[in-house]
């Protein structure tokens, strides 16, 4: 089964957390993709460490953060580096940047990327471009404005690859 890393910044709200958990994930697996998810606290380590930072002295608050903050990214990195392709949530204002990173990242080790945008605000720099120009030049499979057709997009890279 082929596997997705999804990128977005849903994790970060309760308000967009339950779309994340409840709709998109099954829906990537119902596709039968495998979602690579940086969200994932299965064992409660990444919320115990924030949680036990807050209590610390500046300078302890302050190496623990960096450390957490290196075990986050080394840990992202690898998911994107073992996925066979990457779905990037572009919603917001402007793209989020740790997901406009790791569009480029994505994009730099030769992976597919699709694009998904539910936000109806307009964000392009011009008429021509979804979202910011530079990300969605590496978007090699599109930006959707659905779930179903970026679910379908990410079926296509399958049959491709």
């Amino acid at each position: 089964m082929p596997s997705v890393y999804v990128a977005s910044p849903y994790g970060f709200s309760p308000a967009t957390r339950g779309f994340y958990d409840d709709t998109l994930l099954p829906a990537i697996a119902a596709a039968g993709w495998t979602p690579h998810d940086p969200w994932a606290d299965l064992d409660g380590s990444v919320e115990a460490s924030f949680r036990d930072a807050a209590w610390m002295s500046a300078e302890s608050r302050l190496q623990a953060l960096k450390q957490i903050n290196r075990k986050l990214g080394e840990a992202n990195e690898r998911l994107i580096r073992t996925a066979d392709a990457l779905l990037a949530v572009l919603d917001g204002v402007d793209v989020d940047s740790g997901t406009a990173a790791e569009v480029g990242f994505a994009a730099a080790l030769g992976k597919p990327v699709v694009g998904l945008r539910l936000d109806l605000r307009r964000t392009g720099d011009n008429d021509g471009a979804v979202v910011n120009l530079q990300v969605q030049h590496w978007i090699s499979d599109g930006v959707w404005t659905t779930l179903d057709e970026a679910v379908t997009a990410l079926v296509n890279v399958g049959k491709r690859g």
